[in-house]
């Protein structure tokens, strides 16, 4: 392989920040990995995660948007989606036991048991989500 060659393919997306996007933004990571066995994790991942940027921070509000990137290589699937920050608090990952009939909290900590690793960056303009799913071991990073 050419030294400045990579392996790995990265697709971005920016989204406005209406409910409708959340669809439109799983559509989207469906088609990248077709035919992946990581795709269905993927989508319910960028679904949670597009949710959030949409209901809890500044993407939400007119003229806000969200943003998507998509990284594939052979060992990892790595989704990112960037909101726009604007509330006081970042996005954590609750694992604790809660009241099952809380509307808010779990989504995080979902995606923490179906992704291999999750890291949340937090910048002036926003927060980072990224989620990743090995190729070769199980979800939650626990092989049986």
């Amino acid at each position: 392989m050419h030294e400045y060659t990579s392996t790995a393919r990265v697709w971005g997306l920016s989204c406005p920040g209406f409910p409708e996007e959340v669809s439109r933004a799983r559509r989207w990571t469906r088609d990248i990995l077709r035919g992946s066995p990581l795709a269905e994790d993927a989508e319910l991942i960028v679904s949670e995660l597009s949710a959030n940027a949409i209901l809890h921070t500044a993407s939400g509000h007119e003229r806000g948007s969200f943003h998507l990137a998509v990284a594939v290589s052979p060992q990892v699937i790595a989704l990112s989606v960037t909101d726009e920050g604007g509330t006081g608090t970042a996005p954590k990952i609750e694992l604790q036991d809660q009241d099952q009939e809380a509307e808010h909290g779990r989504g995080l900590g979902m995606v923490s048991v179906i992704a291999h690793r999750v890291v949340v960056h937090d910048s002036d303009n926003g927060h980072t989500v990224t989620a990743e799913l090995y190729a070769d071991q199980h979800p939650g990073g626990h092989p049986c």
